[in-house]
C-alpha cells in the first residue's frame, strides 16, 4: 500500500509537535509538508530535539497549492483558520481539525461561544464531530473531521454510555477538571507572566468556558430533553495531562455495579478505554505519554451519587493521538497504527 502524504498546519505549537511525533512512527503515511507562520525555513527539531533524528521537510508558509499533493490536511491551528482552508480543498483531501472550528453544528452557536463569525458555513453539514469510540465508522462518509476538545474528551467518554442507558440522572452534573497548561498553547506562558503559573492552581472559565457548548451538544444527541451541569475548569502547575472529577446523581433501579457493568460493555473493543475496579484512585501519571482514558466510578458518602473519575492526556487522547485515531479509522488503518 502507497503511503499517503500528509499536511500538518500549525506544527510547531504543542498539539501540532505531538502530532508529528506520532506521525513519523506511523507506517502508512509520510510528512509532505510542516506549516507555520512565525516559524519559516527553520527545522522542527528547533522546537523539540525529540524529532530532531527524523528525516523531516523544513517548515514553509502554507499554500493552497500544497493541497495538490497531498491526502490528508492535520490544522492545529487558532480558531477560524481551518474554516478558510476548508474552502480550497480538493477532492482527495481529508481535512482532520483539532482547533473548533467544525465542533459545533450552528453557525449561530459557533459566534454565540467563540464570538466570530464562522468562514465556512456550508461546510459544517459535510462535517462529522468525532470521538472515536463514539462515532466509530461514521467518520468514513466525511471529508471533513473536527476532533473534540480536550476537556470534552475527558468528560464525554465516561458520560455518555451512562445518560443513553438512564443510569445516571440528567440534571445536577457537576465537573470539575484540572488540566496542564499545555492546554493553553505556547501563549500561556505570556497570558500568565508574573502570575506563579508554575507554583499555582487557577480556575478560569466558570460557567463560560467555550467546551462547555460542544459537551452540551454531544449528550443531547444521545438523550431526550434537556441536561443540566456545571463544568469548571482549572489550570494547574504541571506541563501535561487532564483529570476530571465527575459527580452525579444515580437513578432508581441504578448501582456501581450496574455503571461499571454498563460501562466495561460499551468499550469492551476499544484499545484505549481503560474502567478501573471500584474506588480506584487514578492520577494523570497513569495516562502521560499514552492515548488512554482511565476511568474509575467511586461510592460517593452521599447516598444515590458516585464520584466519577476520568484521566487523559491533554495532548495525546485529547489532542493529536485522537486526530490519529479518526485517521486510522477514515483509512481502515489499525487502531494502533502511529501508537507503538
Amino acid at each position: 500500500m502507497p503511503k499517503l502524504n500528509v499536511l500538518v498546519a500549525g506544527s510547531t505549537g504543542y498539539i501540532g509537535i505531538q502530532l508529528v511525533k506520532l506521525l513519523v512512527k506511523h507506517k502508512y503515511v509520510r510528512i509532505k509538508y510542516l506549516c507555520g507562520n512565525t516559524s519559516i525555513g527553520k527545522k522542527i527539531s528547533k522546537y523539540d530535539n525529540s524529532v530532531g533524528l527524523k528525516k523531516l521537510p523544513k517548515i514553509v508558509k502554507f499554500d493552497k497549492k500544497l493541497l495538490k499533493k497531498v491526502d490528508i490536511i492535520f490544522t492545529a491551528l487558532p480558531n477560524g483558520e481551518a474554516q478558510i482552508i476548508s474552502k480550497y480543498l480538493n477532492k482527495q483531501n481529508v481535512l482532520i481539525d483539532l482547533a473548533a472550528d467544525f465542533r459545533l453544528q450552528k453557525a449561530s452557536e459557533y459566534k454565540k461561544w467563540y464570538k466570530k463569525n464562522h468562514k465556512a458555513k456550508y461546510n459544517i453539514k459535510k462535517s462529522i464531530y468525532s470521538l472515536p469510540e463514539i462515532t466509530d465508522q461514521k467518520v468514513k462518509n466525511y471529508k471533513i473531521i473536527s476532533c473534540p476538545g480536550c476537556y470534552p474528551t475527558s468528560i464525554l467518554l465516561p458520560l455518555i454510555p451512562l445518560l443513553k442507558n438512564k443510569l445516571i440522572k440528567k440534571d445536577n452534573i457537576i465537573i470539575d477538571s484540572k488540566s496542564g497548561y499545555s492546554g493553553a498553547g505556547r501563549i500561556v506562558h505570556k497570558k500568565y507572566k508574573g502570575k506563579n503559573l508554575y507554583e499555582s492552581l487557577s480556575v478560569y472559565g466558570v460557567a463560560s468556558h467555550k467546551h462547555n457548548s460542544e459537551i452540551e451538544e454531544m449528550i443531547k444527541r444521545f438523550i431526550k430533553g434537556s441536561i443540566q451541569f456545571d463544568f469548571t475548569p482549572h489550570l494547574t502547575p504541571m506541563f501535561r495531562g487532564i483529570l476530571s472529577t465527575i459527580y452525579v446523581d444515580l437513578n432508581k433501579s441504578s448501582s456501581i455495579s450496574k455503571i461499571l457493568k454498563t460501562l466495561k460493555k460499551y468499550y469492551k473493543k476499544a484499545n484505549f478505554i481503560k474502567i478501573l475496579s471500584k474506588d480506584k484512585l487514578i492520577s494523570t501519571n497513569d495516562v502521560i505519554n499514552t492515548n488512554n482514558c482511565k476511568i474509575s466510578v467511586c461510592t460517593s458518602k452521599n447516598k444515590n451519587k458516585i464520584i466519577i473519575l476520568s484521566a487523559i492526556d491533554n495532548l495525546i487522547k485529547g489532542g493529536a493521538g485522537q486526530a490519529i485515531q479518526n485517521m486510522n479509522l477514515k483509512f481502515g488503518f489499525p487502531t494502533n497504527s502511529g501508537f507503538k
